[in-house]
């Protein structure tokens, strides 16, 4: 379980694998074989940008069959209160021991706008019910037969401007104190703003995992700055992109910068997002020297 890994102070490598949009999993198992042992856990998102794929359920239960560790992540936006807890159920005895709780993107810009959002339980609800499940009973207070164990996590917006960064904390203390073992963060570029946003988070209470992601092009990068809330990117960062003859490699190389930099920062790891380029994570891990097998851990 990722819960024990951070208490013994390593500095955990987790890398974010989409699922496919469709039922051929072949590429998404390939590209986890190129980083099996390299990676402490691989996380698989619940329809990311409200876009249709294959359930983080599905491909998480599909690469554990083949030993992988892997992070489920469960949303409030699709599923009811019924559905979510099948879903945690089913989680534990198919043997994934991490489970990661977000709210879920605005479905109006996804692929099927027309859907309906749910959101029968908010975040800190459903945190909750993951602590009555492992408990023994559900939300009804029906016990069960068999109760599963996991290591919980939860979307931090470190984005979040002014008071609501004090609600965002807020929040989580209540988090911690429900059984939340780590937090990951909104995608990390500005450096210097976040350190000194670590000063106002207490890194000794609990783990933080800031998101590291991939740029794909100067282009992505502008998009984001101009028009993703809570993402900063420095402009020096845009035109290296720009001005570099391989702008790919550039890319990949920015990537593992700021992982090693983050971890002089002390943050208990990072998790590494691709939006699709999964096949360039064994290229991030080369840059960063992190190399041994069985997990990252150093």
């Amino acid at each position: 379980m990722l819960s024990e890994k951070l208490n013994s102070g390593k500095f955990l490598i987790l890398g974010e694998f989409e699922p496919p949009k469709g039922s051929d999993f072949s590429d998404f198992l390939k590209n986890a074989l190129q980083v099996k042992g390299r990676l402490d856990a691989i996380l698989v998102p619940e329809m990311e940008n409200s876009v249709l794929k294959a359930s983080s359920l599905g491909g998480c239960a599909f690469l554990q069959q083949r030993g992988f560790e892997t992070i489920m992540q469960v949303c409030c936006r699709d599923r009811n209160r019924l559905a979510l807890q099948a879903d945690i159920l089913s989680a534990g005895a198919l043997g994934v021991e991490n489970i990661m709780v977000v709210e879920g993107e605005d479905i109006r810009f996804g692929d099927h706008p027309q859907a309906r959002t749910v959101n029968d339980l908010n975040m800190l609800e459903l945190v909750d019910a993951i602590g009555k499940i492992q408990n023994g009973k559900d939300m009804a207070g029906i016990e069960l037969r068999g109760s599963p164990k996991f290591s919980v996590g939860a979307a931090l917006d470190t984005g979040a401007a002014g008071g609501l960064l004090e609600l965002e904390l807020e929040k989580a203390k209540k988090m911690i104190e429900m059984g939340v073992d780590f937090f990951i963060t909104n995608p990390v570029f500005d450096l210097r703003s976040f350190q000194q946003l670590l000063k106002r988070i207490p890194t000794d209470e609990l783990h933080l995992i800031p998101k590291v992601l991939l740029l794909k092009s100067a282009g992505m990068a502008r998009y984001i700055n101009r028009n993703i809330r809570g993402i900063s990117i420095p402009e020096d960062t845009i035109r290296r992109i720009q001005k570099a003859p391989d702008k790919v490699k550039e890319c990949v190389m920015i990537a593992s910068e700021i992982i090693m930099k983050l971890k002089e920062m002390g943050v208990s790891g990072v998790l590494i997002s691709t939006v699709g380029w999964e096949d360039k994570i064994p290229l991030i891990l080369d840059n960063t020297k992190y190399r041994n097998s069985g997990g990252i851990g150093i």
